[in-house]
């Protein structure tokens, strides 16, 4: 009798302004599994060189450790080129960013094939293979923390767009009068519902705080996250209206206040969305936490290399 097919294990790693997470995933047919995870300190003040290179040291290490890994993924926070595997812009790392060969290097020192995403799409990525989004044939997901990041899946496949931008969906105009947005437009989701907005909304100095008063009744706290969920709802519209998804999931920090969002989310749905079903979608909390980003990076290593 023949034995089960084996299965094949992919390394993901995630650049993060505090640490780089990393993970290994092994893979039988469509099943993922994640066998091993951990973090080092990014630091980032030592330049973009120094950063790339701890990359490539930690990918080296794992991968010591986790003999028979097929490929590598890095999540980015920020813009990439997909052809080149170069970074275009990096936010919330120090130094001049533009053209490092990420995927060249990393990809030079353990000799595998080696491929950057967005962190965002590598979360949305992590929650349709393993996570929230396991499932549903369309998915749309938004990372909610000090920026707003997005992504789309439809038919079982991430949209990335000819560049890896495809899905940014905090960055679509809400109010073309708006809030300045940190991408340089006005209006944009993200000036409404990032983290030091919804605080400052909620008359808290931090997110975790306006979500305490809240959840302690305060007056101010449920105003304002009743203001931040309108303009949340408006967007999840937007996409709902575009992609008509099964599934909306949530994750980033400022996802802890998911439910007490949530009713003013339905209510703006309910008001503006009226060609198609909204009983037929459902909008529910990320799963995967703090690995997302680094389980995504991997998976998207993986079909890359198989693509």
């Amino acid at each position: 009798m023949g034995g089960a097919e084996p299965g094949t294990r992919h390394l993901g790693l995630d650049l993060g302004g505090t640490n780089i997470k990393w993970a290994v995933l092994e893979r039988h047919g469509a099943d993922w599994r994640a066998v091993d995870r951990g973090q080092q300190g990014t630091d980032g003040a030592a330049g973009p060189d120094a950063v790339i290179d701890r990359l490539a040291a930690i990918g080296v290490d794992v991968i010591g450790r986790w003999p028979g890994v097929k490929s590598v993924g890095i999540g980015v926070p920020g813009l990439y080129d997909p052809r080149t595997g170069a970074t275009r812009f990096i936010v919330n790392l120090p130094g001049a960013w533009a053209d490092k060969p990420v995927a060249g290097v990393v990809g030079g020192a353990v000799n595998l094939p080696t491929h950057l995403v967005n962190d965002a799409r590598a979360f949305g990525l992590a929650e349709l293979r393993l996570g929230a989004g396991r499932g549903a044939r369309s998915m749309v997901g938004l990372v909610m923390g000090t920026g707003v990041g997005g992504v789309i899946a439809i038919d079982g496949r991430i949209h990335q767009g000819h560049d890896g931008t495809a899905g940014e969906l905090g960055h679509q105009t809400i109010d073309p009068d708006g809030p300045s947005c940190n991408c340089g437009n006005h209006g944009c989701l993200e000036a409404f519902v990032r983290a030091d907005r919804l605080a400052a909304a909620c008359g808290a100095p931090t997110p975790k705080e306006a979500q305490r008063r809240a959840r302690a009744g305060d007056a101010r706290a449920l105003a304002g996250l009743a203001r931040v969920g309108r303009y949340l709802g408006i967007g999840i519209g937007n996409v709902i209206v575009a992609v008509t998804p099964d599934r909306v999931v949530i994750g980033g920090g400022v996802a802890g206040a998911l439910d007490l969002l949530l009713p003013s989310v339905w209510d703006e749905l309910r008001q503006r969305v009226r060609v198609t079903d909204l009983d037929e979608v459902e909008i529910v909390p990320a799963a995967l936490g703090k690995w997302a980003g680094a389980i995504g990076a991997a998976v998207h290593g993986a079909e890359r290399a198989e693509d």
